[in-house]
């Protein structure tokens, strides 16, 4: 065995550049051709399978990568509306059908998606966090009034990835690009590195940080990418809206639970042997020294992030969440708290905006094609004799423990997302609404189960501080417990509020 992986290692550094990505790309084509030419299941026309098939190719793309994954949706789209695989043959059929047009009024309708901008406009807000420094001044304030005790230095990670959390949708930016700078610098003070000594303060530390983002990135709509195409899906699948405010107000009890209790468990199961110290706090007093006083654009900044989640919970009435957003950009690049050219040079915003416009629409295409409403009722008769409460539990735990299988959330929530809420909300009698919220706050929480289950899993874990078998066993600890805690306060909660 150890001859083999020697010898496969071998091949992956010294095939040539093409090989990797040729296999990549090969198994998806492979999956898309096998299912198009295999008959279909009873009840489902061919064309919806083909369809399915293609869609199938774009999931295993995502996960594979042999090409960008904003690409890998875009080709995918690209062929559904070019061969009009997204299209029945009734469609194809009718004298007053074109399908260059109707393909690409399809192919492009994403781009038209509110959500979609949205999810842009957040990622300027981070923008706006990180070329005014507002984000690591926030961070290092808490760090000074928090830090003299390694429990407070936990909880002070804690509260500076909730600050940031509403305005950053990426939470490797967030949590990888932001804290974790100012994290990695804390450990050393102490003796504290990689290997021997990093029980000292570094595994607590990194540990706790990695665990924190997953619970604030199910905390806001806003405070993941993947959130606000759940958000879109749940619209399209079920109908039901999901307001930013509908979001936090759902969340809260358990959201606030696990984010008290966080550092304090940490620090009974995975206890630091440092509990104090004054090293940090002179630390953090030395780096904000550096930075001097807020500046102008700083003080901008925060206006405009409080003013935009005021809009965002209490405005809905009077302008749509997306428009804020745009205001909100105008705003910053008026004042010149970026510039175009910043926002023009934002290449991740910018590849999000295809990837997840690509997306929401191959998503679509399922519900379009009868996949969606053929797999719920298929679902929904083997759900038969199951209250809806014991659906919604099962359901979510399913939704939850599959994460394993997974490398990208937002893989997992455009493959498995749209059959789960279908199966769930075919079962009469049970609250959609409330099924579609359960399934959607555990999108952030399934990020502490593995090194590779969300973006800023490889950072956290490629510090070293939490070697390889911890991390996998704390990822199933605080993974079953935050589960635990969703499907135990929260359904009960979302049932008897907000059904």
């Amino acid at each position: 065995m150890a001859e083999a992986v020697r010898k496969s290692d071998h091949f992956e550094l010294h095939a040539p550049r093409w090989v990797m990505p040729l296999w990549k790309g090969a198994i998806p084509v492979l999956v898309a051709v096998v299912i198009a030419i295999l008959p279909p299941p009873h009840g489902l026309p061919h064309f919806a399978f083909h369809y399915f098939g293609v869609f199938m190719a774009v999931i295993l793309g995502l996960v594979l990568e042999p090409i960008p994954a904003a690409a890998v949706g875009l080709v995918g789209v690209t062929y559904a509306a070019v061969f009009g695989v997204v299209f029945s043959p009734a469609e194809l059929a009718s004298p007053s059908f074109r399908l260059p047009t109707e393909g690409l009024k399809w192919a492009l309708s994403g781009f038209t998606n509110a959500t979609v901008w949205l999810i842009f406009g957040a990622f300027m807000f981070a923008l706006g966090y990180e070329k005014t420094g507002l984000g690591k001044r926030l961070a290092l304030v808490l760090v000074r009034g928090m830090g003299r005790r390694t429990l407070g230095l936990g909880y002070a990670v804690t509260v500076a990835d909730l600050l940031l959390a509403p305005f950053t949708p990426s939470n490797t930016a967030r949590s990888g690009g932001t804290i974790f700078p100012l994290v990695k610098n804390i450990p050393s003070l102490y003796g504290s590195q990689p290997g021997p000594t990093a029980r000292k303060i570094g595994s607590y530390l990194m540990w706790t940080a990695f665990a924190a983002t997953c619970i604030t990135s199910s905390m806001f709509l806003t405070a993941l990418a993947p959130n606000l195409l759940a958000v879109e899906l749940v619209r399209k699948i079920a109908g039901v809206e999901i307001s930013w405010a509908d979001w936090f107000l759902g969340f809260i009890p358990v959201g606030a639970l696990l984010l008290l209790s966080l550092p304090l468990v940490t620090y009974v199961l995975y206890p630091p042997e440092v509990k104090e110290g004054r090293e940090v706090q002179a630390w953090a007093r030395e780096e904000l020294a550096r930075m001097g006083a807020m500046t102008v654009r700083e003080w901008i900044m925060g206006a405009l992030v409080l003013a935009a989640l005021g809009l965002w919970i209490f405005g809905k009435s009077l302008v749509d969440p997306t428009t804020v957003a745009l205001i909100v950009i105008c705003a910053m690049v008026l004042t010149g708290v970026v510039t175009w050219g910043d926002i023009v040079a934002n290449k991740q915003a910018w590849n999000v905006l295809v990837w997840f416009a690509t997306l929401v629409t191959l998503a679509d295409g399922l519900n379009r094609v009868g996949f969606i409403d053929w797999f719920a009722k298929g679902a929904a008769a083997r759900l038969t004799g199951l209250g809806p409460t014991s659906v919604i539990v099962v359901l979510t735990a399913l939704f939850f423990l599959v994460h394993y299988l997974f490398a990208s959330s937002t893989a997992h929530t455009t493959a498995v997302l749209p059959v789960v809420l279908a199966a769930g909300a075919a079962v009469p009698g049970i609250p959609v609404k409330a099924f579609a919220l359960a399934l959607c706050f555990s999108l952030g929480l399934m990020g502490v189960i593995s090194p590779y289950a969300t973006g800023p899993g490889p950072v956290w874990y490629g510090s070293g501080y939490v070697e390889r078998g911890q991390f996998w066993k704390l990822g199933l600890v605080f993974g079953l417990l935050f589960l635990a805690m969703l499907l135990a306060v929260d359904v009960p909660y979302l049932l008897a509020v907000r059904p």
